[in-house]
């Protein structure tokens, strides 16, 4: 990424493929998110060093809930300790961290953990991550027409003042890891311009130097946003 111009604000990320990764592997589902988790970090400091100013990640849905007992519980014991041990640090790399979807569903615990992690986010950002967990584009947009709506007029400013993503860009592209072509209730609203990127490597698997590649590729598209 030789030219400034064609760095992205704002990547959305589509973490997909762990539990594929670990069948592969033989390994347990749950090794599966776990090493996903743990690839959020050299992903994140990657993008920093390349001067992205956003990331936001799709890390958990509401329709996510519907899987089993075990994974579900499993799940929120690796987001409530990556919260409290490892995001929260970030702040002492210039990374901000911020929670958004429907945090209510969460324990008082997880809750906790992730307020607490944005009350340490520095001032004054290098990188800002978005992590989307209860999240559904679906139920932001009905939430945020509900808000604009009691406001006393829904238009497309006051629909986007009230998403949850409120502050954060559009996504300049998406990226999903696992094969998978489509996006799966990600953004509906915030990626009607965004350019697509479809791998086949597992989330687990995706390192910084396929991010530089497809940054490569994005840099040689041409976005003329409608015009």
């Amino acid at each position: 990424m030789n030219d400034a111009h064609k760095i992205p604000k704002c990547v959305g990320i589509i973490l997909d493929g762990n539990r594929r990764w670990a069948r592969e592997r033989g390994l347990p589902s749950f090794e599966g998110h776990r090493r996903g988790m743990d690839n959020m970090e050299p992903i994140v400091r990657a993008a920093r060093d390349i001067g992205i100013r956003h990331v936001v990640v799709y890390a958990f849905s509401t329709e996510n809930w519907n899987r089993s007992k075990d994974e579900v519980s499993y799940l929120m014991k690796i987001f409530e300790s990556t919260a409290r041990e490892r995001l929260a640090k970030f702040k002492d790399e210039g990374i901000a961290v911020h929670f958004i979807g429907q945090r209510e569903r969460f324990s008082p615990t997880l809750q906790d953990a992730m307020s607490k992690t944005e009350e340490k986010n520095p001032a004054d950002p290098l990188l800002t991550v978005w992590v989307c967990i209860s999240y559904g584009g679906r139920a932001e947009i009905v939430e945020a027409a509900q808000s604009a709506a009691k406001q006393g007029e829904i238009t497309e400013e006051t629909i986007s003042e009230n998403l949850w993503t409120h502050g954060m860009p559009d996504p300049d592209l998406i990226i999903r890891t696992g094969g998978d072509e489509r996006l799966s209730n990600f953004l509906p609203w915030q990626s009607v311009y965004s350019e697509l990127f479809f791998l086949k490597t597992y989330w687990p698997a995706f390192t910084p130097e396929d991010l530089k590649n497809v940054l490569d590729k994005y840099a040689t598209r041409e976005r003329r946003m409608g015009k």
